[in-house]
């Protein structure tokens, strides 16, 4: 069974978007994964903006630890390896 993720309380004054080439570089997938995304995954928070997608940062952790299979390559090829230990 995998853990519960837990949505912070409060909501982010300013979050971060990141384009769909930017998300896949920072999850360590394909741009092809973060479309398919977009279109199956109702947590995952978007927006378009003269017809590019731009995702909300946070959300996109969340789908890339939904996972192991994601959450190791975001671990090993993406923002993870540089990051000792998620909280």
């Amino acid at each position: 069974m995998l853990p519960q993720i837990i949505l912070p309380t409060k909501e982010i004054k300013s979050p971060l978007w990141v384009s769909v080439s930017e998300a896949a570089n920072l999850g360590g997938v394909q741009g092809k994964t973060i479309r398919r995304a977009i279109k199956t995954d109702q947590n995952l928070r978007y927006r378009i903006v003269k017809n590019r997608y731009q995702i909300e940062f946070g959300s996109l952790l969340m789908y890339l630890h939904k996972n192991t299979k994601l959450k190791n390559k975001l671990k090993d090829f993406g923002l993870g390896q540089y990051v000792a230990e998620w909280l």
